[in-house]
């Protein structure tokens, strides 16, 4: 892998930035570098929020995505705003619930029901969890112990087994695995 851009994109509250730095932390801990940005409208929840990662195994001294390898769209909030940075070659994987409008063109696009799922793991805030699961399951981004040992560092140990459950089931919607 020369370099691999990701972003996170939705609206505040969604977790979204939490989900970026819980993956980044766990490509650190494989060695590789990460340079993270990221933006957010100034209101606590509903405006359009975003975490970019840019990937290298060499330097990753720019913080921005210039064309993105991984999408992640999980409010309609977010439609449609990166658009612009979207290659043939990209894995765009859209919240089938809340994003009406996903991207069209020749990109892989692929609508999951994030929400849904983690709504019936019992609470919804789970979705950005659920999401990271199919995102790292859609390609060689990140191995899953790396994932597993820096989801149970950085989240609250109460809901350690919720977020390791919404993480392996988000894995199970791209893998066909049951859980």
């Amino acid at each position: 892998m020369d370099t691999l851009d990701i972003r996170f994109s939705g609206s505040g509250g969604q977790g979204l930035i939490l989900a970026a730095r819980i993956l980044a932390s766990a490509l650190v801990a494989e060695g590789r570098n990460v340079a993270q940005s990221q933006a957010y409208e100034p209101v606590s929840r509903g405006g359009q929020s975003r975490s970019d990662l840019v990937v290298s195994d060499g330097e990753a001294d720019f913080p921005l995505s210039s064309s993105l390898d991984y999408l992640l769209i999980l409010d309609e909030a977010a439609a449609g705003t990166s658009d612009a940075l979207l290659t043939e070659g990209s894995t765009v994987l859209v919240d089938s619930e809340l994003v009406q409008n996903p991207p069209s063109g020749n990109t892989n696009v692929t609508a999951l029901p994030f929400t849904d799922v983690a709504r019936k793991l019992g609470n919804k805030r789970v979705a950005n969890i659920v999401a990271l699961g199919a995102l790292t399951a859609s390609g060689d981004i990140c191995g899953p112990e790396a994932l597993e040992i820096s989801l149970k560092s950085m989240t609250p140990a109460k809901f350690v087994d919720l977020n390791i459950e919404a993480f392996e089931a988000g894995q199970a919607l791209v893998t066909g695995a049951t859980t």
